[in-house]
This record gives structure tokens, C-alpha cells and sequence, in this order.
């Protein structure tokens, strides 16, 4: 494909990889292939070579991937010591009393500690919770923790010292002692400057177990890429950060794949004036729901990583084990469904790779949804009808059903998990899911979506253009930022502004600077501030905007507000503020999501039998998508194909299709 100039996405996930890319004169291609592990580099270069791109011809790459929650999940972690004060450097051990499983007795209580005993080192200092010290640490000390860490050879030290978030000078003394013996040092306040002892010691040490893995694959990316190429990392919050910037904070990029696909979610809703809205991602492997507010991604400050709560901000997404390529089984006279996947290789049996288990995408395709013999993405995978009714005649004959029913029953357990994955997102939100729009995309999401949308009674779904490989377009829709949390108690009977501009100020200082050496302007940059909200005595808190640090009236009748919204009553009480938030980065929207309208007319190819629920066997057109002109409507059932994902219009639903190139889907028209 001739000319330069061009931006690219790619979005590595755990089945497939996605790309797109845009010329400077507005010309867009995009592809999908199987994810290719063995070789980074390589594997990117054949996501070009997919749409008849060279290096040469790339301006900005910008990048998500899955590599870091994958290594977590499968445990393949680099060796790691701690160093914590003295007396607490079995907080890992200890946990929190929460049960993996409360009702199953004979599981284990917990997951065994990220760091073992014999890898745990504790130093003799103490600082207070106002940053005062207590203990000092001495140069003996110092010089002891050093040799005792290049004893344990390890690949990496994570430092978590008594109260480091209020004063991080002994972290910081340690650290730069450390990295004689050690090339690869996490600092808790430089990773997780907040309170929570056992939740900041926990992020440090995972973020060091990841540390060597993710730098050499960003040393790999960034040394292999031709000087010419600027590479920006996709972080959790849905920015994009600069590689340099993460190679010191790699746990940032745990969730930067599914962050993509909201971030883009987030723009389309912004461009269709939705204020409520549902990213909904099916994939090959899981489900991924985040609710949009307000065109704004939703940010939490901690969330479960494998068995490892990770305390520092990121988007908000719900992950549940129901993808295209879930195995389906039979067992004790019922049918489940995930969170077993079938993967990339071998897949569902009707790809003719081998796989010998029901999936979802099995079921798809036995009721009708999917075209038997349709090519995906480059025709490297053929769908074999036959192949599907095969596996899922199996199932069936285990329940005593006909293969169809077992196939509806697959679709609506897949679906019945899905929606318990809204309901986390709205119902705890104090969010009325009838009153969002569910945006759907992901190979496998737009099939399901509208019989979702209409169980939740959700009026209304988009299935907004690319969304095969949305993730890939929410990497190009991504803006430069960066965020920091940290702990900062003052109640509203105390207040100091000072205090509060002195740390919102500190914190820009230090979350700018990557920004200025990447070229951009500091008049160009905004700068939001969340504070984290509570009940003196509450443990958790409300998220709740800092627009003016001298009105604290303004900020605790907006959390007054809040946490009736999501309790349903307000107190008359002494409320404070836990922690804050600061992040800096381009405004909002500064990137345009790429439009691509189709072309001709919408004409039906070959008609075919589906099976809707409620509503049996039905003769159904198929249309192209790209066929698809602005202005199109059309009611169902239909189904509507590209070259790597199916939307599917039951009976009763009625669909527009917009200038953009958006489909907007009436669930009863």
C-alpha cells in the first residue's frame, strides 16, 4: 500500500491480534490474525504485511496488549524478594480474610503468597503515618539488605516500607542501593503511593514480578521498530503512554487491551450524544462490560489481577469467562459454559483446526447465525457447518435434547453470564442499565448483543464501524495521559486548601514531565482531579470531582449527592477525603474515531434458516456490511457480515445504519 504517513493500531489479545492503521489523507485499512506469541516483533510485522503495509510507511504505532495479564494468569513471573519494615514483611502471607470460595471448605482459603518466606526480607526503620520518622535507616542497614538480596538471586526486589506513601525517602535510599545488585527495583510509592498496607505491598511486588518480562518486550518493540516510528503504549486508565514511561510502571499495561475497546466506546458515544452507555466486548476468550458516563471511561482504583488485588487506577471493565471460543460441557444433567476456552489453537471445532469440544462459536454457527463455509479475515479460517452439529450432537445426547436446543441453551447461558457482568457495572453503580445503550463489538459481541440488550430490557445497541477490531481503533483514539493516586486524609471540619494545591501541584509536576519530552505543549494539557470521598469510620469511598480546592462546601455536596445516588441516603456527618487523583493528558476527543460509511446499495446475498428464541426457525437475508450506505434501515431478522464478525437483527428489531458508518439497533422497533 503505497504512501507514509500512517498511524497504526494493534491490539494484541489472547486468541487474535488487530490492526488498524490510517494514511494522513485519511485512507484506513485494517486486518485480523491468530495471535502469534513466539516472536513480538515479528508477529507485528505480519499484522502490516495483512493489510500491505511496510515500517517504512509508519509514522506512530501505537500498541495494546495482553502479555502482562496473560503472565500473571499463568503464573510466569520473574523471581522477586521483598523488602518490608521490620514486622511486616509477612503482610503478603497474612492477606486480607476474604475466602476465595467461602461455602467450598475444601478449597484452599487463599492463594499461597506472591513472594515465599524465604524471599521475604524485613530492615530495621519506621516512619509514621504523617510522614514523620520514627526509625531511621541507618547505612549499615542498607548495606546489610543489599547483600542479603544478591543472596536470594532474584530477578527482581520489590520495596514496600511502613507508610512510604507519606514519606518515600528511605524507599528511595534502598532503591538506589538495590539496583547494584539487582537491575529491576519497584518502589511502593513510586508504584502505589497509598494506605492499604497489604493491597500496596501486593501491587509493588507484582509490578516487580512483571518488571523484567515487560521490559525486555518494550526493549524488543522499541530497538526493533525503525528510528523514524514513534511507539505509545496503551496503559489501563485508556491513555497511552510513551514505552520509556512504562518500563518503570509495567502493571500499567495490565489491562491495556480491553481499556482500547472502551476508550473507543467512550468516542463513539461521545460522537452519538449518548450519556449512558455499555462497552460490550465479546471476544474469543472472555467478555469485557465497562459502563460510559458522559462520553468519560469509568476508572476504579483497584481491582483483582489472577489472585492479586492491584491498587492503582484503571478503566473499570468486568470480565466474565464467555467468549466465542468458551467450551460448553454437559455434566451432573446440566449444561455449562467457560471459562475454558478452546483459544486461538486449536478453536472451536468448526474451524477445522482440531478442536474436538463444543464452544459458543459452535453453537453460533449450528443455529444459523454464522455462514457455513464463510472465510474469516484472510481465509485462513473456513467455518465447517458440519463440524459444529458434530460436537454439538454430543453435547445434546448427554442431555437427551435435539443438537439445536443444546445450541440455544449454550447461547442463553453465555448470554446469562454476560448479564450478570452488566448488572456489576450498573446495579453497584446505582446505574438503571433500561436507561444505557449498549455499544457491541468484539468478533463474537454483535451476535449476541441484541437478545441481550433485550433480557436487560435495554432499548437500544450500536455496533459502531470496526468493530471486529474496535480494540485496535481504541488504540488510535487513545490520548496521551497520565494519572497518579495517592493517599491524602483531611476531613471536612479541617480543611486546608494549601495542603491540597501543594500535593494536586507536586503530583502535575511529576505526571507532566513525560508529556513535555514527548513534544506536546503545556497550554495544550488538562489537568482533572478525583477525590476519593468518605464517612469518617466508612472504609471505601466515593469518587467525586475536585473542580475548586478552596470550596469544600461545593465538594461534599457533590458527594452528599453521590453516595445517595449509589446508597440511597446521605447522613449528617464528618465526611474527609481518602485519597486523591490527579491526571494530565490531551482533552478528550482531540483524537477523531475514523468513519467508513459503506458504498452501493444494501442488497441481501444468499438467504438462510436461523433459530431465534421465542420465535424458532425463520428464513433470514444476509447482507455485507460494507454494501451498508448511510441511510440505510431495515428490520429483522437480518443478519449483517464482514469479514471477521456477524451481526445478528431477530425478529421484531430494526436497525439505521449513520453517516459514520455505525449500525444503531432498535431492540423492538
Amino acid at each position: 500500500m503505497a504512501g507514509g504517513g500512517w498511524r497504526v493500531g494493534i491490539d494484541v489479545g489472547g486468541t487474535f491480534t488487530d490492526i488498524v492503521a490510517q494514511a494522513a489523507d485519511g485512507r484506513v485499512a485494517s486486518a485480523k490474525a491468530t495471535t502469534d506469541t513466539a516472536d513480538a516483533l515479528t508477529a507485528l510485522g505480519q499484522c502490516l504485511d495483512a493489510i500491505g503495509l511496510r515500517w517504512d510507511s509508519v509514522t506512530d504505532l501505537v500498541h495494546g496488549t495482553t502479555r502482562i495479564t496473560n503472565a500473571i494468569v499463568e503464573g510466569k513471573l520473574a523471581r522477586v524478594t521483598l523488602v518490608a519494615t521490620e514486622g511486616f514483611a509477612d503482610v503478603l502471607a497474612i492477606g486480607r480474610q476474604n475466602r476465595h470460595s467461602l461455602y467450598n471448605l475444601a478449597a484452599a482459603p487463599k492463594a499461597p503468597p506472591l513472594v515465599p518466606d524465604e524471599q521475604r526480607l524485613d530492615v530495621s526503620e519506621r516512619v509514621g503515618p504523617d510522614g514523620a520518622v520514627l526509625t531511621p535507616l541507618g547505612d549499615d542497614v542498607i548495606d546489610k539488605t543489599v547483600k542479603a538480596v544478591a543472596e536470594t538471586a532474584s530477578e527482581a526486589v520489590a520495596v514496600c516500607l511502613l507508610h512510604a506513601y507519606a514519606h518515600g525517602d528511605h524507599e528511595k535510599r534502598l532503591g538506589d542501593a538495590l539496583r547494584q545488585a539487582c537491575e529491576h527495583v519497584a518502589l511502593s510509592h513510586e508504584i502505589s503511593p497509598e494506605a492499604r498496607e497489604y493491597e500496596r505491598t501486593a501491587t509493588t511486588a507484582l509490578s516487580a514480578a512483571v518488571m523484567p518480562s515487560a521490559q525486555r518486550y518494550l526493549m524488543q518493540l522499541s530497538e526493533g521498530l525503525p528510528d523514524a516510528i514513534t511507539l505509545h503504549m496503551v496503559q489501563s486508565n485508556g491513555g497511552m503512554a510513551s514505552a520509556n514511561a512504562m518500563t518503570a510502571k509495567p502493571l500499567g499495561l495490565a489491562m491495556s487491551g480491553p481499556a482500547a475497546g472502551v476508550t473507543a466506546a467512550a468516542a463513539v458515544a461521545r460522537d452519538l450524544g449518548i450519556d449512558k452507555a455499555l462497552a460490550f466486548d465479546m471476544g474469543g476468550t472472555t467478555t469485557d462490560v465497562s459502563l460510559v458516563q458522559d462520553g468519560a471511561v469509568s476508572i476504579t482504583a483497584q481491582r483483582p489481577i489472577g489472585d492479586t488485588p492491584v491498587r492503582q487506577p484503571m478503566v473499570d471493565v468486568r470480565s466474565v469467562g464467555a467468549g466465542g471460543g468458551s467450551i460448553a460441557a454437559a455434566a451432573s444433567g446440566g449444561l455449562s459454559v467457560g471459562p475454558a476456552s478452546a483459544g486461538a489453537d486449536p478453536g472451536p471445532a468448526c474451524y477445522g483446526r482440531g478442536g474436538t469440544e463444543a464452544t459458543v462459536t459452535d453453537a453460533n454457527l449450528t443455529l444459523g447465525y454464522l455462514r457455513d463455509g464463510a472465510e474469516l479475515g484472510a481465509g485462513n479460517v473456513r467455518l465447517d457447518r458440519a463440524a459444529a452439529e458434530a460436537v454439538m450432537t454430543g453435547v445434546a445426547g448427554a442431555l437427551d435434547v435435539a443438537a439445536d436446543e443444546a445450541a440455544l441453551g449454550i447461547y442463553r447461558i453465555a448470554n446469562a453470564a454476560m448479564a450478570r457482568a452488566v448488572q456489576t457495572v450498573t446495579v453497584q453503580r446505582g446505574i438503571d442499565a433500561r436507561d444505557a445503550t449498549l455499544i457491541a463489538y468484539g468478533g463474537a459481541g454483535p451476535i449476541h448483543a441484541v437478545q441481550l440488550a433485550r433480557e436487560l430490557d435495554i432499548a437500544r445497541v450500536v455496533v459502531p464501524r470496526l468493530s471486529s477490531v474496535f480494540s485496535a481503533l481504541g488504540c488510535l483514539a487513545s490520548r496521551p495521559l497520565y494519572q497518579q493516586q495517592i493517599s491524602l486524609l483531611m476531613q471536612s471540619n479541617a480543611w486546608r486548601d494549601d495542603v491540597l494545591e501543594a500535593v494536586i501541584n507536586d503530583l502535575r509536576s511529576r505526571l507532566v514531565e513525560p508529556l513535555l519530552a514527548a513534544g506536546h505543549s503545556d497550554g495544550d494539557l488538562v489537568t482533572e482531579c478525583i477525590a476519593l470521598v468518605r464517612y469518617a469510620g466508612q472504609s471505601y469511598a466515593v469518587e467525586v470531582p475536585l473542580q475548586d480546592t478552596g470550596d469544600p462546601g461545593a465538594l461534599g455536596q457533590a458527594f452528599l449527592a453521590r453516595h445517595a445516588e449509589l446508597y440511597g441516603y446521605t447522613a449528617d456527618e464528618i465526611w474527609e477525603i481518602e485519597a486523591l487523583r490527579v491526571s494530565v493528558g490531551l482533552p478528550p476527543g482531540k483524537q477523531a474515531l475514523i468513519q467508513t460509511p459503506g458504498s452501493g446499495r444494501a442488497r441481501a446475498g444468499a438467504e438462510g434458516f436461523c433459530l431465534f428464541p421465542g420465535d424458532g426457525w425463520i428464513t433470514t437475508p444476509r447482507f455485507y456490511r460494507a454494501h451498508l450506505e448511510a441511510g440505510t434501515r431495515m428490520t429483522g431478522p437480518a443478519i449483517i457480515e464482514d469479514r471477521w464478525s456477524t451481526v445478528v437483527v431477530p425478529p421484531g428489531a430494526g436497525l439505521d445504519v449513520t453517516a459514520a458508518g455505525d449500525l444503531l439497533i432498535e431492540v423492538r422497533a
